[in-house]
């Protein structure tokens, strides 16, 4: 039987948390380029002050990943603190705040990375501290990972460490970004919190037509722009059904029980709600977003070429080769080529889990009106790896924000509330005292 949770001064740990992720955040790890090796030196610091190893995995071009291990008695497979250094860049004349100085205004800590993801990626490192100070002992070993590249499809990330370094990835459990907790959904006051255990996986492709250039005057049949516009037009005119996996029933389900949703979790009963709302839509659909457009060079010029870029978003389950397929039916024109830019997809995990049951009791320990659910990950995240590889990786924040906050992820504005900040350091500590306590 485990051990109480132990006395620990939250105040002082929140405002060592506060401290290093205000630090953290001046660390510009913003990528494109990514320069992730300023974030490992500032985290080896840390660890190395406290005696604690750690190893490096370099790619190259200042692309590193840090992994540190408290190691446990064997008893059970290794527990995985997951997170990424890297940030998206900024539009600095749209913040009201330099974005990269982690200033604390109004109850709020400021700046790029506060919730993707530098804020969680300091609650694991504290938690990670705190074992070790505590001599908390351990029946698995405790991993920290601070990953690079995510942002931007994690080729130089943990797709590079599954080809070059796949022992370093073994877990039975994984935490990760990708959940959190709500203050109102659909409407309704009530936190609820989403312990995502499946996400979307990203297709990105770019359309590419070309054809004869010409004097604008004399307009003809294999202009590559007019073409391209036809195939986009088909692309937004494609209706794509809705579909409702055993994780979304769940989802719907729970939500329903709580008075949140209101209606049946099927597709017939979600069909008129995803239809008004977005976010239901994203849940139950593969999605396309065009992106970007180019062609031309002068107003008078017919254009040789003409490319479009797709973001398609597609369901777990949904592999990215029969997407593919169907998209060019749709499209129905040999001259549009199709590109593949960037592919993924995952596996689900089960929620009936020790780690899933370990988190809902955690939350309701904290906040007993709370509703936990099992949910998708609209983005992608390097779960992705890890669930194809049979590892459970979850979703996981404690921190509880209104949904106003979450525009600040890859917006602009990006901050973190301190309250919800303290919440996410101390539910992180003690779901994973729960998971690996000996």
């Amino acid at each position: 039987m485990l051990a109480s949770s132990p006395a620990i001064d939250w105040d002082a740990y929140l405002a060592e948390a506060i401290d290093i992720l205000s630090r953290y955040i001046r660390v510009d790890t913003s990528n494109p380029p990514g320069r992730e090796r300023l974030a490992c030196d500032f985290l080896g610091e840390i660890l190395a002050a406290e005696g604690i190893p750690f190893e490096t995995y370099d790619p190259g071009q200042d692309r590193l990943s840090l992994r540190a291990i408290l190691p446990g008695n064997g008893a059970a497979r290794p527990f995985m603190l997951l997170n990424h250094t890297d940030v998206v860049p900024v539009q600095r004349e749209f913040w009201e705040d330099e974005p990269f100085a982690g200033h604390i205004k109004d109850g709020e800590i400021w700046g790029r990375g506060a919730l993707d993801m530098k804020g969680l990626g300091v609650a694991q490192l504290m938690t990670f501290l705190t074992v070790k100070r505590l001599g908390i002992p351990l029946k698995r070993d405790l991993v920290f990972f601070a990953m690079a590249d995510e942002e931007a499809g994690s080729e130089w990330g943990i797709r590079w460490l599954e080809r070059n370094h796949p022992d370093t990835l073994d877990a039975e459990f994984v935490i990760n970004e990708g959940g959190g907790g709500t203050t109102e959904l659909f409407g309704v006051e009530r936190p609820v919190y989403n312990v995502a255990v499946a996400e979307k996986g990203p297709l990105w492709l770019r359309l590419v037509a070309e054809g004869r250039p010409g004097h604008g005057s004399v307009p003809h049949e294999d202009n590559a722009l007019d073409r391209l516009v036809r195939a986009m037009y088909r692309v937004q005119e494609w209706q794509r059904p809705l579909s409702v996996s055993p994780v979304l029933t769940e989802y719907f389900s729970r939500l329903s029980r709580a008075g949140i949703y209101k209606g049946e979790a099927t597709v017939e009963g979600l069909t008129a709600a995803a239809a008004g709302d977005p976010r239901i839509r994203a849940l139950l659909s593969n999605t396309i977003s065009a992106t970007t457009a180019t062609s031309g060079i002068k107003h008078n010029v017919i254009p040789a070429r003409a490319e479009a870029t797709l973001d398609c978003r597609l369901l777990p389950g949904v592999r990215p080769d029969d997407f593919q397929a169907e998209l060019e039916a749709v499209i129905d024109d040999p001259k549009v080529r199709i590109e593949r830019v960037h592919a993924g997809w995952s596996e689900v995990n089960p929620f009936d889990t020790e780690l899933f049951r370990t988190i809902e009791s955690v939350i309701h320990d904290h906040m007993e009106e709370a509703v936990v659910v099992p949910g998708v990950t609209v983005g992608f995240t390097d779960s992705s790896v890890l669930r194809n590889r049979g590892t459970i990786s979850y979703g996981f924040s404690g921190g509880l924000n209104n949904p106003e906050l979450g525009k600040g992820v890859h917006g602009h504005n990006e901050r973190v509330p301190v309250e919800s900040f303290r919440l996410n350091c101390q539910m992180v500590f003690e779901v994973t005292r729960r998971m690996c306590e000996a």
